[in-house]
């Protein structure tokens, strides 16, 4: 069984910046697909970067480009969502998720992932 715990949501200014992590445990797998997600009121669950942890293959939704990252941290099994410029837009309950089989509907399909976290929250006030 994986347990995946985010941490480091928060409150932040527009334009601002804040690191969540989503530490893991469970599986010594080194490869897998790992993500996160976000899912603000009223609106359906979006994926917002996603990587392959065996060789650092990362995807971004249009609307993070530029601005989020998600590093890895393989000593600590730790992966990481770096979002910088905040925007209101992106005030929402963020999820990482995790499969270990491939990603048939695409790197940023929630249907892909069967690993959860229990989501934090980000606010950003403009």
């Amino acid at each position: 069984q994986v347990q995946l715990v985010e941490s480091g949501g928060g409150s932040v200014q527009a334009g601002g910046s804040l690191r969540l992590s989503c530490a893991t445990a469970g599986s010594a797998s080194s490869s897998r697909w790992m993500a996160w997600f976000r899912q603000a009121p009223g609106k359906e669950r979006e994926g917002v970067a996603a990587i392959y942890t065996r060789d650092g293959t990362t995807f971004y939704a249009d609307s993070v480009k530029g601005r989020f990252t998600i590093p890895q941290d393989s000593t600590r099994n730790t992966f990481y969502l770096q979002m910088s410029s905040l925007k209101p837009e992106d005030a929402a309950m963020y999820y990482c998720a995790a499969t270990f089989t491939s990603v048939v509907l695409g790197p940023l399909n929630a249907k892909n992932y069967n690993y959860w976290g229990q989501g934090t929250q980000v606010t950003v006030s403009s």
